[in-house]
């Protein structure tokens, strides 16, 4: 991060920081000893600006406000972060299975619905579970990665278990952690830690039913120790081609491996070749297939004030007057892939010919949420926050904020990570935005701000690119210039690149 200090700005509607930039560095500095995504997150929570005040409802969690616990919390962050990282892999499932054995496999203890994909799958997720609750089954839902807060991964109910409970998983579960640790030439990750605590939460609530999202891949991902009597396969597109694939087709292999015998498989729309290596997937295990555009859908979707409209026809029958409070068509696709699942889950369109009870589905979309994903943080001039990383989540979404808000001057302020495909996202972008503020998150993994504007220049042309190292920064200028054409009327600021940026720049907008 530059040491550059910042300019005092003197102009009406944009917030100053009251914390300086000194005391951000000192906090990080002190937490050196802890995994460096999550020492800056902390720091940002109690250092940086809220532009819009804080959210009402908002379902990411804070840190804790006692002491104890607070310390608590850090303790057990700072343990994880001892562990392999979720991007350093050993494609297996041998150790997560010997964790499941010591603690008495608590992953049977209730049904799941799988979820992978490429793109989509917490939003997704976010839509079964809300309408499982909807129906008044208790959810356990685990997705990843978090947007700000570890516990945000683990939920009960549709909100996140509470930091007491998440510290008091860990040390029930600490004992065995060590005992496999021992055993096994590797030592758990983090994410196998992680989903060993959430299967164990899961079955000490007791749920009725698990909502399970991949971490990556699927045959050999460490969730894929259950049985999923409903798997759902989101849209597959280019992502992490190193470790699963270089074509839609090879990724779906991996993915695939989630499809269990004589499970239910729900299909997003798919490249050719991955529609087929899913379909004989399905074939060899004597799976039932309903696909999106074929078996279920959307059948007529309009924009709305806060979200959108839809009808959506489910394996079991038609649902209208469907109000979803998200933007995009991708989230209108989302929503049927959800509705179908959980349609899957009850047994609609297999043993029992009927549909669910409408007002139950309506009511259940009009609860969803899905931080990070289009979200609105700031108005006048409006500000989104998505978490795209990848080409294809780049497309929907600029394809989302055209629909949704025909901004007459959009600024883009991007941060990703080492690995992306940042000149495809970039592309996506292109027409787009007026101009773009390159910049990087606090993650040891972020592209560095000089690295990306190269990119971005051979894309957008110098003239459109502004390099600001910090993100602090670089939100204030994509706020400036957005402020600069307010006589028009009409400017927003779409924030992109990473769920490490979304969560940071969340943190800057809303907990300052």
């Amino acid at each position: 991060m530059s040491e550059q200090q910042p300019e005092s700005h003197d102009r009406d509607g944009v917030d100053h920081l009251d914390e300086s930039f000194d005391e951000f560095d000192q906090i990080v500095a002190e937490e050196s000893d802890r995994d460096p995504d999550l020492a800056v997150i902390e720091a940002g929570s109690r250092t940086l600006r809220a532009q819009a005040g804080p959210p009402t409802g908002d379902p990411v969690p804070s840190r804790p406000e006692d002491p104890e616990v607070a310390k608590a919390l850090l303790e057990v962050e700072q343990e994880l972060a001892t562990r392999w990282g979720e991007t350093k892999l050993e494609p297996s499932v041998s150790r997560i299975a010997a964790l499941m054995d010591v603690l008495g496999e608590p992953q049977r203890a209730y049904p799941s619905i799988h979820v992978t994909g490429t793109n989509g799958k917490t939003s997704t997720a976010r839509m079964i579970e809300a309408l499982l609750n909807a129906f008044e089954l208790r959810t356990g839902r685990y997705t990843s990665p978090h947007v700000q807060s570890v516990t945000e991964r683990i939920s009960l109910d549709g909100a996140p278990i509470g930091a007491e409970r998440f510290v008091e998983t860990y040390h029930d579960i600490k004992p065995y952690v060590e005992m496999v640790d021992a055993a096994e030439e590797y030592r758990l990750s983090f994410f196998e830690v992680l989903t060993g605590m959430a299967y164990a939460a899961f079955a000490d609530a007791p749920v009725d039913v698990a909502v399970v999202e991949v971490g990556m891949g699927g045959s050999w991902d460490a969730t894929n120790v259950i049985d999923g009597t409903v798997a759902v396969i989101t849209p597959i597109s280019l992502d992490h081609t190193d470790r699963l694939g270089s074509t839609p087709g090879e990724i779906a292999q991996e993915k695939g491996g989630i499809i269990k015998q004589d499970a239910t498989v729900i299909l997003a729309q798919q490249p050719v070749d991955a529609a087929q290596v899913l379909l004989k997937k399905a074939v060899e295990v004597d799976a039932t297939v309903a696909r999106e555009g074929m078996e279920f859908g959307v059948v007529a979707r309009e924009v709305a004030v806060g979200g959108q409209m839809l009808t959506l026809r489910g394996v079991g029958g038609e649902y209208d007057g469907i109000f979803l409070p998200l933007y995009g068509a991708h989230m209108a696709h989302n929503a049927a892939v959800a509705l179908a699942a959980v349609e899957a889950f009850f047994g609609v369109g297999g043993e029992h010919a009927r549909e669910l009870d409408g007002d139950t589905v309506r009511r259940a979309f009009a609860s969803v949420t899905s931080p990070g994903r289009m979200e609105v943080v700031r108005r006048s001039p409006t500000v989104i926050l998505d978490a795209a990383h990848n080409p294809a989540g780049a497309q929907v979404t600029a394809e989302a904020v055209t629909e949704a808000f025909g901004f007459s001057r959009l600024i883009g302020v991007v941060a990703a990570s080492e690995g992306k495909d940042v000149r495809g996202v970039f592309e996506a972008f292109e027409p787009i935005f007026a101009e773009v503020v390159v910049t990087e998150n606090t993650s040891h993994r972020a592209m560095g701000a000089d690295e990306l504007a190269a990119i971005a220049v051979e894309v957008f042309g110098a003239d459109r690119v502004q390099v600001e190292p910090r993100l602090d920064d670089a939100l204030e200028a994509a706020v400036t210039l957005a402020e600069e054409e307010a006589e028009y009327g009409g400017a927003g600021v779409l924030v992109t690149g990473s769920v490490i940026t979304v969560g940071e720049a969340r943190l800057l907008f809303k907990r300052g």
